[in-house]
């Protein structure tokens, strides 16, 4: 069983930045891709970054490629996304999750639905 606990939102001005935080229970964490997610409402909950377990290889959704940063510290059981440039379309709550599933080291999960372990979520909003 993994728990993961996000903080780190708020509310930003547009152009700001913001480092979300993921802290994860559990031993065997560190062989785990994990992803963050984002869902703003009325819409369906998307992929944002996912970073493979070695934390080697990373994928960003091309509406925030360039702007936010996906890593992780297996030696801390922690994943962050570090949001920079940030605009008012990116305001939503924002998950982080954990895939249980055996994985080669590279290997970056992008689809929610093969993600085991949810956060409650944090909330982040930036004004124009």
């Amino acid at each position: 069983q993994v728990e993961l606990v996000e903080s780190g939102g708020g509310l930003v001005q547009a152009g700001g930045s913001l480092r979300l935080s993921c802290a994860a229970s559990g031993r065997t964490f560190s062989r785990y891709p994990m992803g963050w997610f984002r869902q703003a409402p009325g819409k369906e909950r998307e992929f944002v970054s996912g970073i493979s377990w070695s934390g080697g290889n990373t994928l960003s959704a091309d509406s925030v490629k360039g702007r936010f940063t996906i890593s992780r510290d297996n030696a801390k059981n922690m994943v962050y996304l570090q949001m920079n440039s940030l605009k008012p379309e990116d305001t939503a709550v924002y998950y982080c999750a954990a895939h249980r599933g055996s994985a080669a080291l590279w290997v970056v999960v992008t689809d929610p639905n093969e993600y085991d372990y949810w956060g409650q979520g944090t909330q982040v909003t930036v004004s124009s």
